[in-house]
């Protein structure tokens, strides 16, 4: 697929809270299987989405601390939760929490990653929200694209220290409330 630049349509839109967007990538982050609901709420179709990055989601609005949080937690072999706003094809926003874990072959190497997302609770977006627009503040403060990603970095671990918590996953356990 030709790399084709989305713009925001400023528009957000969001699934059922009885529904699960679920996403199997390789292990260089390439979707190699989207469910219905996936399809639905993105707007693409299964052709337009099986060998593209994961990335073709990302909103401009994420910060890249986040995505570097997700990447050195899951490529270590260990999982996360993590809220994220994805984009649609139309432009269009939704909010999801991510539940990204790797998947192992039976030599215990990692072959890929699994996702399920889930409608997130609006207190909890209330919280990150702010937060993931300081991030970006950040990030876009610097000229040089690496030293605004580890200013960012820097934030993110202070702000969730700040908050009383030794790691983003308590962090967002405890603003999340059990569903």
């Amino acid at each position: 697929m030709a790399e084709k630049r989305i713009t925001p349509s400023g528009k957000e839109r969001s699934f059922a809270a009885h529904e699960l967007i679920v996403s199997k990538t390789d292990p260089k982050g390439r979707l190699t299987y989207v469910n219905d609901v996936f399809m639905a709420v993105s707007g693409y179709t299964e052709p337009e989405l099986i060998g593209q990055p994961h990335s073709l989601i990302r909103h401009p609005d994420m910060p890249r601390a986040v995505f570097k949080l997700l990447w050195d937690t899951i490529s270590a072999g260990r999982e996360l939760f993590a809220y994220v706003n994805n984009m649609a094809k139309n432009g269009d926003n939704y909010w999801v929490l991510a539940h990204v874990t790797p998947s192992f072959d039976s030599a215990g190497q990692i072959i890929g990653f699994h996702s399920n997302r889930r409608v997130p609770d609006a207190e909890a977006l209330a919280v990150i929200k702010p937060l993931y627009a300081n991030l970006l503040g950040e990030e876009g403060r610097h000229a040089d694209r690496k030293a605004g990603l580890e200013s960012s970095w820097a934030m993110l671990n202070r702000a969730v220290a700040d908050a009383g918590f030794d790691s983003y996953d308590r962090f967002i356990f405890a603003i999340t409330p059990d569903r």
